[in-house]
């Protein structure tokens, strides 16, 4: 039997669009993960950076189901009642567009502190050059991101602002509590640990070794 209409399509479509979206998910996190292994010459800074892109796009996610799913000032703002669902694509272009601006931003920093430990051998001191000289510039960033998603939020399609909405909020999530908060503070937390890449994982990835140090092997403090 059959099938016609709007609404058997919207079903083929999103299993489609979504029947194997895991399988590339786990792809995209696996291939960045070693990339990024091999950039910064550590284990525990791909983890922690796939990790806390995966919150930023949890955060996109949660705010626009609270404003258009559930309506709470969707029709205040935006004049749009509640959808009571979100559109089928929405989820997956945001994770297109976010996922790969929110990594953007994570290796701007991290090539950043890992170039100042490589110098000064200070954790410290590598969150605190490196986040001086790259924060002003990924929230300006963000910021201009931000308000244009936002102004295409203006849009007269529900569609189109949903997806304004989810990418404007997630970028400022990101540049501000990811970026500005999580990444130096999980950074200072880990300390020496940030650094460390074993001898056979960088014989793999065919990059130098970067062994943990000893606890307060370079001089000024916490490493």
């Amino acid at each position: 039997m059959t099938l016609a209409g709007i609404s058997p399509e919207d079903r083929d479509f999103v299993h489609a669009v979504y029947g194997k979206f895991p399988y590339v998910l786990a792809f995209v996190i696996i291939l960045t993960f070693v990339l990024l292994m091999r950039a910064f010459r550590s284990i525990v800074l791909p983890l922690k950076a796939v990790v806390l892109n995966l919150v930023s796009l949890g955060a996109a996610y949660g705010i626009i189901v609270f404003i258009f799913q559930w309506g709470h000032g969707s029709d205040a703002i935006w004049g749009v009642p509640a959808t009571n669902a979100i559109i089928s694509w929405i989820p997956l272009m945001i994770f297109a567009f976010l996922y790969g601006l929110s990594m953007d931003y994570e290796v701007f920093m991290l090539t950043r502190m890992r170039e100042e430990y490589d110098v000064s051998g200070n954790t410290a001191t590598a969150v605190e050059l490196g986040l001086a000289r790259t924060g002003k510039l990924v929230t300006s960033a963000a910021l201009v991101l931000m308000f244009a998603f936002f102004v295409l939020s203006s849009s007269p399609g529900v569609d189109i602002k949903q997806f304004g909405i989810g990418l404007a909020a997630g970028i400022i999530f990101d540049a501000t509590v990811i970026r500005s908060l999580l990444v130096p503070a999980l950074v200072r937390l880990f300390g020496r640990w940030n650094w460390w890449l074993p001898h056979p994982i960088a014989r793999v990835l065919r990059v130098p070794p970067s062994p943990l140090r000893a606890a307060g092997a370079a001089a000024g403090g916490r490493q």
